[in-house]
């Protein structure tokens, strides 16, 4: 029966270890898994799902993505659509695979700035960037984006959304909250910049991120949303004067947080809460999900009993 299913979708594999496909290193198999290289084998993939009434799960470059030892019982597909062009009016037409350093450095090339930023983080592929609204040193995905091209998971009709109605928000989307739509491509709005400023400041990106970054082993990146900065206790503001500067800002690094409760370095497992960044945990090598699961517990346990802060999670949970 499994081997008739297999034969009416061809390139679908079966117990495919997820470990394989994500920047943790970390994950069970898939039931089913495929990856995607074009908008018809996407569409393909997910008439094959429907059909056979199998969960899905919309797999990129694998990174911010914590998956089950038990794997997803299910089709995870990997959207490998990786195609683009330049526009007219420096606009750029891209596949929702298209790597966001691979990206950055083709802009350069071209004299398009505004993805500088984006340069150096672990995998990222243009898709998962607009679903979870990646941003970084105050600069966002969102403000190069000009239209983004879907397909509905039930109709698998085609939409798409102009950049007002994509709902972007503090890591967040229509895309991410709707869990509907699967991105197939985007249309960038970029600015014109001299080629060697556009490529010294992706060094700049590259190297803070070398620098300030755990990247000796893996990790999904950012473990936590950094929570807005609303502190009020006056006995905190007291002892962490840090903390007045934040409230000022906005915003609170979730790592700061973590550090001031005495987390950085601990251990569960082969899994440790990073000493260098305390909002990254690492996979020391052969670590399993319960125990980045059990850390990410913690954290938010402690923080909130310590800041009275509820800690978001910025990882995605798979097969738990």
């Amino acid at each position: 029966m499994k081997e008739d299913i297999l034969k009416k979708m061809p390139g679908v594999q079966r117990g495919v270890l997820l470990e394989d496909y994500t920047t943790y290193k970390i994950g069970g198999p898939a039931k089913y898994f495929f990856v995607a290289k074009n908008k018809k084998e996407l569409i393909s993939a997910l008439e094959f799902a429907k059909k056979n009434k199998f969960p899905v799960f919309i797999l990129g470059g694998g990174s911010n993505l914590l998956v089950s030892d038990k794997g997803f019982k299910g089709l995870v597909i990997q959207v490998r659509i990786s195609n683009f062009e330049f526009q007219v009016s420096k606009n750029v037409f891209v596949g929702a695979g298209m790597g966001l350093t691979k990206l950055a450095y083709a802009c350069a090339e071209k004299g398009l700035s505004g993805l500088e930023w984006a340069a150096g983080i672990p995998s990222a592929t243009i898709g998962g960037a607009i679903y979870g609204h990646a941003q970084a040193f105050g600069i966002k995905i969102s403000d190069t984006i000009k239209e983004v091209t879907t397909i509905n998971l039930k109709t698998l009709e085609i939409k798409k959304f102009l950049r007002k109605q994509c709902q972007f928000s503090l890591k967040n989307s229509i895309f991410k909250k709707t869990k509907k739509f699967v991105i197939i491509s985007a249309v960038l709005k970029l600015k014109e910049k001299n080629t060697k400023e556009v490529k010294k400041s992706i060094k700049e990106f590259l190297d803070y991120r070398k620098n300030g970054h755990p990247m000796k082993f893996s990790s999904a990146g950012s473990t936590f949303v950094n929570p807005e900065a609303k502190i009020k206790n006056k006995k905190l503001l007291i002892k962490f004067p840090e903390l007045v500067v934040y409230n000022k800002k906005g915003i609170i690094p979730a790592g700061f947080l973590i550090a001031k409760c005495g987390l950085a370095g601990r251990k569960i497992g082969s899994a440790q809460i990073s000493e260098k960044h305390a909002n990254f945990i690492l996979n020391l090598g052969g670590a399993k999900a319960k125990d980045i699961l059990a850390l990410i517990k913690l954290a938010k346990k402690e923080v909130k009993k310590k800041f009275n802060i509820n800690m978001e999670t910025e990882v995605q949970l798979i097969g738990f």
